[in-house]
């Protein structure tokens, strides 16, 4: 039924453009639906209540139901069953997209159960898995929650997959900017892996929440290429 919704709302210059910007998914799986549009389907589901079969349909074959799920866990309203639909989700996630959109908007309410679940997913196996706990410690433990213990859990992090490491940076480019008194040391210390060290100052460089001073000293800071 909702696959050919989804088949509805298709835009095929959108979906020619998806598939330049995200290499890990099946070209063959993009509908080509614009966010607007997957969000307010995911609204409507809620709001009638008509959403539990859609989500126990894993794995889904487009991309778009991925999405689709995606916005249905970040508009519930009760955290128990949004974590324990996530916490079934997050292994078929298989992209930086869809990912990055999914942010239970109730997790604000809830950080100490959040926090449990992080210190959980940052130890995945699963590239997407560690990507979303990143985010998540970005998202909601770098303003008023703010404790050097959340940078130390990112910085352990070692990976060979690309979309781990440019999430580490960008938490890193973003606590800089939040908090750069109290994350200096780490960049100072060269705290992260190489690679990640370097764009992680790239990242903060291209930021217009970073001094030119502060600018000028990420930049001395970057290590050689191994």
């Amino acid at each position: 039924m909702y696959t050919e919704r989804l088949m509805e709302l298709q835009d095929t210059g959108y979906r020619d453009m998806q598939k330049k910007i995200i290499p890990t998914v099946d070209p063959d799986s993009i509908i080509g639906v614009r966010t607007p549009a997957l969000r307010a389907l995911a609204k409507e589901m809620l709001k009638s209540g008509d959403y539990k079969s859609f989500l126990n349909e894993l794995p889904h074959k487009y991309f778009e139901e991925n999405q689709l799920h995606a916005f249905i866990l970040s508009g519930m309203k009760d955290f128990d069953e949004c974590m324990d639909e996530l916490e079934k989700f997050l292994p078929f996630v298989d992209n930086w997209a869809t990912c990055d959109q999914m942010s239970p908007k109730i997790f604000k309410k809830h950080k100490d159960e959040l926090l449990k679940h992080i210190k959980v997913w940052i130890k995945s196996d699963k590239t997407y898995t560690v990507r979303f706990g990143v985010g998540m410690l970005m998202e909601h433990f770098l303003d008023d929650d703010f404790d050097l213990k959340y940078p130390e859990m990112a910085a352990r992090i070692r990976s060979d997959e690309y979309y781990v490491n440019m999430m580490i940076a960008w938490y890193f480019a973003t606590a800089l900017a939040k908090q750069y008194e109290s994350i200096i040391p780490f960049i100072e210390q060269k705290r992260l892996a190489p690679w990640t060290h370097n764009k992680a100052i790239q990242k903060s460089v291209e930021s217009y929440r970073i001094t030119d001073e502060q600018k000028a000293y990420l930049k001395s800071l970057k290590v050689p290429r191994s």
